[in-house]
């Protein structure tokens, strides 16, 4: 690659930069003004009944304030990192793999958004429940912060989020070839056995709760399956034709 192509390279970068810079100022003011609204929202939700969010310093009403407007932004602004890292490798790839690909920055962010709804109306309520039950047996006076609070929302509902993409990630490495049904189905219970484990980790040790947070787990690697094999199979068929 010639000065004249790496000019051009870093001309496109810059470019797709700017975009996602002006995206991220514009959603982050935003979510300056709705961050009240989201906090009272979740203030108000059924998990958080009873539950006084304390402040220890002065600074903290502030810092969750400006983390909600700040996440507010970064949830926006996904899918437009996304299209834009698809549009600048655009030129390198065929009309084919360009249209194999787009679908999946949609798909990506609606199983995200999934998996965090799933996190903090299902697993969220039954940790904060759990671990309630397990304060008052032994005599604790429940004395939260708000800090914390949020701390502890993230570490559930991220997780989740970031599980629930796993039907995208797998199709994606079947694509490129590094994946196939069959191989999917010799781990079916190494991955079964992992899922467990996982589920078992975010979710209260308590049968109902497993089983709350597992199945679901389960479920989507038999939909990654299923939609392995279904890409597998157009691939197979596409190379047959071609």
């Amino acid at each position: 690659m010639d000065q004249e192509d790496w000019i051009l390279h870093l001309t496109e970068i810059r470019k797709r930069l700017m975009v996602v810079a002006i995206w991220f100022i514009a959603a982050l003011s935003v979510g300056l003004y709705v961050s009240p609204s989201i906090l009272r929202y979740i203030k108000n939700q059924p998990s958080a009944n009873g539950i006084e969010w304390h402040v220890f310093s002065f600074t903290d009403g502030l810092l969750i304030y400006m983390k909600c407007a700040l996440l507010f932004a970064l949830l926006v602004v996904v899918p437009i990192i996304l299209y834009q890292l698809w549009a600048f490798i655009r030129p390198g790839l065929t009309e084919a793999e360009a249209k194999g690909t787009l679908p999946y920055i949609p798909a990506a962010f609606a199983l995200f958004l999934i998996g965090a709804a799933f996190g903090y109306k299902v697993v969220f309520p039954m940790m904060l429940h759990f671990m309630e039950t397990m304060n008052l047996s032994v005599g604790a006076v429940e004395t939260y912060g708000i800090d914390r609070y949020f701390s502890f929302l993230y570490e559930i509902v991220f997780p989740m989020a970031v599980a629930f993409e796993m039907p995208v990630v797998l199709m994606f490495l079947t694509k490129l070839g590094l994946l196939t049904p069959e191989r999917l189905k010799k781990t079916r219970k190494y991955a079964y056995v992992g899922l467990a484990i996982t589920g078992s980790c975010i979710s209260p040790p308590d049968m109902i709760s497993h089983l709350s947070v597992t199945v679901p787990l389960f479920l989507l690697f038999e939909i990654s399956v299923f939609v392995s094999g279904k890409q597998w199979r157009a691939m197979r068929h596409s190379a047959t034709n071609g």
